[in-house]
């Protein structure tokens, strides 16, 4: 007779069959650094504002930030949409593969950005 078999299905049963991992990390996690060139006209509060807010939609989806925060403001060099300075914001992240999609959707939508690339590391 097929039926419910209550040793097959103890908890101490279920435990040992799944890895357990750390909250948040997952198997295919990896490195990442992004680049991103906003307008230099927008202040310092403003972009750490803007740093904050990327920040959050990576620890959003599971990842984990290392650093992130204002460059300076440089001279580029070549104009990109017609500006000769931007103000960089550096980040390095680990998430899963799917996050610097996301966030590369997100950084492309927002006009105060002038360029943006997001680099995967090795290691």
């Amino acid at each position: 007779m097929l039926g419910y078999n209550p040793l097959l299905y103890t908890p101490a049963r279920l435990s040992l069959s799944r890895k357990i991992r750390p909250q948040g990390k997952s198997m295919n996690s990896r490195k990442y650094e992004a680049m991103v060139i906003v307008k230099p006209a927008i202040g310092d509060g403003d972009v750490q504002k803007l740093a904050d807010r990327y920040k959050g939609v990576i620890e959003s989806k599971g990842g984990s930030v290392s650093k992130a925060g204002k460059w300076e403001k440089r001279k580029l060099a070549y104009e990109i949409e017609g500006f000769k300075e931007g103000t960089y914001i550096l980040m390095n992240f680990e998430s899963a593969a799917d996050v610097p999609q996301e966030l590369s959707r997100q950084l492309g939508n927002n006009d105060d950005v002038i360029r943006h690339r997001i680099f995967k590391l090795e290691g």
